[in-house]
């Protein structure tokens, strides 16, 4: 039976795990008499500890591939009393008070296609926090047999508009190969290496262990690949914070997360016979002796000092896709002078279509952007990334994406949009996904890019790993492998807080940001006119994409812009704009800009009320020129909102020819900025400023809600007669906030 089967008593699974442990010790007497494939001399086999007076609650339960079991046994012959993890109460409320929460490997994929784990750490994530905050150790070696899957409960720490958090991403990549990279730290010097270097090399099962490909705010002990970098890691570190009251300063919490991709725990059959080696249970035993110690550190408040190692790997991302092409992007990780050519194979039904070369760059921080042509139209594809280097790392990256339906054709198209997004697991992102969104547009402060970062050896360093970071977020790296993703910036993503044009940092943010995208174009050439689309120096970052009915004008309000001469797209963009408007056969046309069209009523200066006169002038060309179904788009203020003939006079009220419309949306975060609500918007309300504003006949803001975690579905719709333009704000829990649905022939001069 079972000894994890909650049909036996505690005593009763105690006594067969303390007769199991001595006769294993005998046999690894034996064995290691024998001698032993470790680099050194054998010594007698790894003794069990006297009681620790440690307590671990434990979450176990046998993999269902080998039927293998192990945590318990393996606790308790590290001294640890050991009791089952009541799934119903939090950590520091259950039947006995417990030092180390521990889940063992593959318990979130377990019995009957449930999951326990992921039940019990959701609806424990604070608890859990609190329990590593006090002291506490949480040991993690659940893993999810499939890639892209965050590890929820690690924290998020939060004072002023800055958010840091903590994020593990395991992946399905599987090595046989397990290196020491922290050698100092006490649960990885215990270990023995052989000649080669690696640990626990005496596993019997081939591919034994999953690695983690991404992670935040975490130091690496052990990965998957020899060398410094710890990519991909197979065990992480890391510490929570406790922030003082007043939301500025903090001090190091007691305890530590332990994640990690080993199946260490996995020794024996449910029937306590082992199932590896005796040099690979001793292994096993050694990293569980050394857990009692660790724990008992943490305990005391003397646990290690954790140095963050930087993560490596982001990606895939899908960037720009027309009815013929797309644009794939990557960050594998590894060193391109190791591991430079690699390649990309397209599928459309399982089938192999493309298959595209590519080489890892130096220049653009690692990366790949992979060019890919001869698709069709409206089609579904699967992509696959992966090393052509002899002796590779097993770590391919895959993703999929739909080509734009053909220009002409009538479709419904729906696009995501979202601006201001912090580094931090939000499932918000996720329900873009649900909402059946086939693209998304990132509207700028995506991320916050002018955060401080620590141990970044550049600021072109810091400015990279966060975009990193962001992309590696779980719920952000599941969306952007998944569909188009395009985007232009805002102020914390160009150069800092309400920046123009004439900051000295923008050539160093527009590198990272170039790195980090994969758009159509990226501005212009250097002095010249034509449209960059390669990934080096160049003026701005403004591009457009057209997908079937829709067709969105993604503008650069920063680079050019100069709030005392009143300049913000120059000469360059404004031309390619105007041009790129008149020329358009879409039936609707998106004006996106990071900043809002209509003035902010604050400080700032970064509004394009700031720039009216190229405003008006792109209204009249609108007016003049009859181009119809255009909408203006935004983000920015920590306030979503729409917005009608914000710049309308008693003797011009619709100065595009028709009602234009500003659809804002922000934030992606938590938080709102309240005041942006509360200042009236317009003097015609006859309410003093600062006071809560309230629908009005002659106010343009006809919606506005500071609601976090808000994003924006906007649909075309050209299968219906006038075609349509929906626009959504839908929160991260799918509750619509708003809608607003405009015509075609709403969207049309009148003749």
């Amino acid at each position: 039976m079972d000894d994890s089967s909650p049909t036996l008593s505690d005593s009763v699974r105690a006594e067969i795990s303390r007769r199991r442990a001595v006769q294993l010790l005998g046999v690894g007497a034996a064995a290691v008499a024998a001698g032993s494939a470790m680099t050194g001399t054998a010594a007698a086999a790894v003794a069990p500890l006297p009681s620790s007076g440690l307590r671990a609650a434990v979450l176990e339960y046998a993999d269902r591939w080998t039927n293998a079991v192990g945590l318990r046994t393996l606790l308790e012959h590290a001294g640890f009393t050991v009791i089952d993890l009541d799934l119903t109460k939090a950590p520091d409320a259950q039947a006995q008070a417990v030092d180390l929460i521990a889940f063992g490997s593959f318990t979130n994929d377990s019995t009957n296609n449930t999951d326990p784990y992921g039940t019990y750490v959701k609806a424990h994530t604070d608890s859990l926090r609190r329990f590593v905050r006090a002291g506490g150790v949480v040991l993690d070696l659940a893993k999810s047999d499939e890639p892209g899957v965050g590890v929820p409960y690690l924290p998020i720490w939060k004072w002023d508009y800055n958010s840091t958090a903590m994020f593990a991403v395991r992946t399905d990549a599987d090595f046989n190969t397990i290196y020491r990279v922290a050698t100092a730290h006490p649960l990885v010097s215990v270990l023995p290496a052989d000649a080669s270097g690696q640990v626990f090399a005496g596993r019997s099962v081939t591919a034994s262990w999953e690695s983690l490909g991404a992670w935040k705010e975490m130091r690496v002990l052990l990965a998957c690949v020899s060398g410094t970098s710890g990519y991909p890691a197979a065990l992480l570190e890391g510490k929570d914070k406790i922030v003082a009251a007043d939301g500025k300063s903090s001090v190091d919490g007691k305890g530590r997360y332990l994640v990690s991709s080993l199946t260490i725990d996995k020794c024996y059959n449910t029937a306590g016979a082992p199932t590896q080696s005796e040099a690979a249970i001793d292994d096993s035993r050694r990293f569980f002796n050394a857990l009692t110690g660790y724990v008992k550190s943490a305990k005391a408040g003397s646990a290690p000092s954790l140095t963050v190692t930087p993560s490596l790997q982001a990606g895939p991302l899908v960037g720009h896709v027309s009815e013929t092409t797309a644009r794939l992007w990557a960050r594998p990780g590894v060193d391109p002078g190791t591991y430079p050519t690699w390649k990309c194979e397209v599928k459309a039904g399982g089938v192999v279509v493309k298959t595209v070369p590519a080489t890892l760059s130096t220049a653009s921080d690692s990366t790949l952007l992979i060019e890919v042509s001869g698709l069709q139209a409206n089609t579904a594809y699967t992509f696959e990334i992966m090393c052509t280097t002899v002796a590779a790392p097993a770590v391919p990256m895959k993703g999929s994406f739909s080509t734009a339906p053909a220009a002409g054709a009538a479709a419904k198209v729906s696009l995501g949009v979202g601006s201001c997004a912090h580094n931090v697991p939000n499932h918000l992102w996720k329900q873009v996904m649900t909402e059946g969104c086939g693209g998304f547009v990132m509207l700028g402060d995506t991320p916050y890019a002018d955060m401080g970062l620590s141990g970044a050896s550049s600021e072109l360093d810091r400015v990279r790993r966060h975009h990193r970071d962001f992309l590696a977020v779980p719920e952000i790296a599941k969306m952007v492998s998944s569909m188009p993703i395009w985007g232009t910036w805002d102020d914390h993503d160009f150069a800092g807080n309400d920046t123009d044009g004439r900051s000295t940092l923008k050539t160093m943010y527009r590198e990272a940001f170039v790195d980090y995208r994969a758009n159509a174009n990226f501005g212009h050439i250097t002095g010249g006119t034509d449209l960059l689309t390669g990934r080096g120096p160049g003026e701005g970052i403004y591009t457009s994409f057209r997908r079937g009915p829709i067709e969105v004008f993604l503008i650069d309000p920063r680079w050019f812009s100069n709030t005392s001469t009143g300049v913000c797209m120059e000469t360059v963009q404004s031309k390619w704009l105007k041009d790129a408007l008149k020329a358009s056969t879409a039936t609707f046309k998106v004006l996106a800009s990071g900043m809002v069209w209509y003035d902010k009523i604050t400080g700032e200066k970064d509004d394009w009320n700031t720039y009216k006169n190229e405003k008006l002038q792109l209204l009249d060309l609108i007016k003049t020129e009859r181009i119809s179904g255009c909408v203006m788009l935004s983000g920015d203020i920590h306030v979503s909102r729409a917005v009608k003939n914000f710049d309308g006079t008693p003797a011009d009220p619709k100065p595009a020819g028709y009602d234009m419309w500003e659809y804002v949306v922000s934030p992606v975060h938590d938080w709102t900025i309240g005041s942006q609500f509360d200042v009236t918007t317009s003097a015609s309300t006859g309410l003093p400023q600062g006071t809560r504003w309230t629908a009005h006949p002659a106010d343009p803001v006809k919606w506005s809600k500071d609601a976090p975690y808000t994003f924006l579905k906007l649909t075309a719709d050209t299968t219906v007669t006038p075609a349509t333009l929906t626009a959504k704000w839908i929160n991260r829990d799918g509750e619509v906030l708003h809608t607003q649905t405009c015509t075609i022939t709403e969207l049309t001069r009148p003749a």
